[in-house]
């Protein structure tokens, strides 16, 4: 077996957290006075978003997952401690279980006010947390080609991944309601296949041409081959809520792209599937997580989602060694045993019927390693 040359699979985690009113529970706008004193130590590892219950963090450039590991325990660790010193909180879920979106403050930046100017009601109401997982590339073109095959394994991780079972104060019903709020957007969701980087790039020059977007970050796909970056960004799923589902999704998409590009080193390939069929078991995902069935679309049957993610670990076995991963995969079977984060916030809700419990609960989670 020849070893993989894995030092070009890099990582980067962005995450986004809830800021809590520890009394009320509820989101709480901070100001920015997060974002003011977390950047005087971790400079610009921490940002504003949109709205202003919302921290942003990055980690660094991360040459293996261990390194996003530790990166991931600091950033959490002293969001924490200065949200405390500032008496809110945080938390890590995909939506909010009950507050509401109109109470929430948006930040002031040219950025946003562009966006909330165009998309209206659609970006006001989009009060959503998620989780961005960076693996580098060696170049773009082989990131379009990567990303083509990538697509089909999106609605697998998306499905443990799953953390927004509540919207406004109700169960939806979905274990994930946060892409349905973010479905409004334009340019969201599975993207569509692109035979080159050529193919991508006059796609993005023709939408800044004819001012549909200002530039390829108003591009909001599961997926995108970064603008700007030699990086594949995965996109579609909610923030988790411990740092351990975070190091384990991360360690997923690294080892996918890993080995979808030990496949094509050796002029081998995983089938391409359409867009219209992977939006099917995103689907599936979004209203099940974990618990339901996916399409298996080479035997056009369905698989229970928890089988196909075993063999999802079973593809990938022969990279993982090579990336330093295997003990942060091996979590998946804690995740398919405990349940993801919206079956556990599910599993709070139904034991004490009280959102503020399950509030609660995520906070208390939010530093779990």
């Amino acid at each position: 077996m020849s070893h993989l040359n894995y030092k070009h699979f890099t990582l980067g985690v962005e995450e986004e957290y809830m800021v809590l009113d520890p009394q009320t529970r509820e989101l709480k706008s901070h100001r920015q006075r997060i974002v003011q004193e977390g950047q005087k130590i971790l400079k610009d590892k921490v940002k504003a978003e949109m709205h202003q219950a919302v921290v942003e963090v990055g980690t660094d450039i991360c040459k293996d997952i261990e390194e996003a590991y530790k990166d991931v325990v600091s950033l959490r660790g002293n969001i924490a401690h200065i949200a405390g010193e500032l008496g809110l909180s945080v938390g890590a879920s995909g939506t909010h279980p009950f507050s509401h979106w109109e109470n929430q403050l948006i930040t002031d930046h040219v950025r946003y006010n562009q966006i909330v100017n165009e998309l209206q009601e659609a970006a006001r109401s989009n009060l959503i947390f998620g989780l961005h997982v960076h693996v580098g590339m060696e170049d773009r073109k082989t990131a379009v080609h990567i990303a083509n095959t990538a697509r089909y394994f999106l609605p697998h991780i998306y499905a443990l991944s799953t953390n927004s079972p509540f919207w406004e104060g109700r169960d939806t019903g979905y274990k994930s309601f946060r892409t349905k709020v973010f479905d409004k957007f334009p340019r969201t969701g599975i993207p569509d296949y692109f035979e080159s980087l050529e193919a991508y790039e006059n796609y993005v020059n023709l939408l800044i041409k004819t001012n549909c977007i200002d530039n390829a970050k108003k591009i909001w796909w599961d997926l995108r081959v970064h603008p700007f970056f030699n990086t594949i960004e995965y996109r579609i799923c909610d923030v988790p809520m411990t740092i351990q589902e975070t190091i384990m999704i991360a360690g997923l998409f690294q080892a996918i792209t890993a080995k979808i590009y030990q496949l094509r080193s050796r002029n081998m390939n995983y089938i391409i599937y359409q867009r219209s069929l992977i939006n099917e078991n995103k689907w599936r995902a979004s209203r099940y997580g974990i618990e339901g069935k996916l399409i298996d679309f080479g035997k056009e049957t369905e698989v229970d989602t928890r089988a196909l993610l075993l063999e999802l670990l079973d593809f990938v076995d022969d990279v993982v060694d090579d990336l330093g991963s295997r003990h942060i995969l091996q979590m998946v079977h804690q995740t398919l045993e405990k349940g993801t984060g919206a079956d556990r916030q599910l599993a709070v809700f139904q034991q004490y019927h009280s959102l503020t419990n399950v509030v609660d609960y995520i906070q208390q989670q939010f530093l779990v390693v």
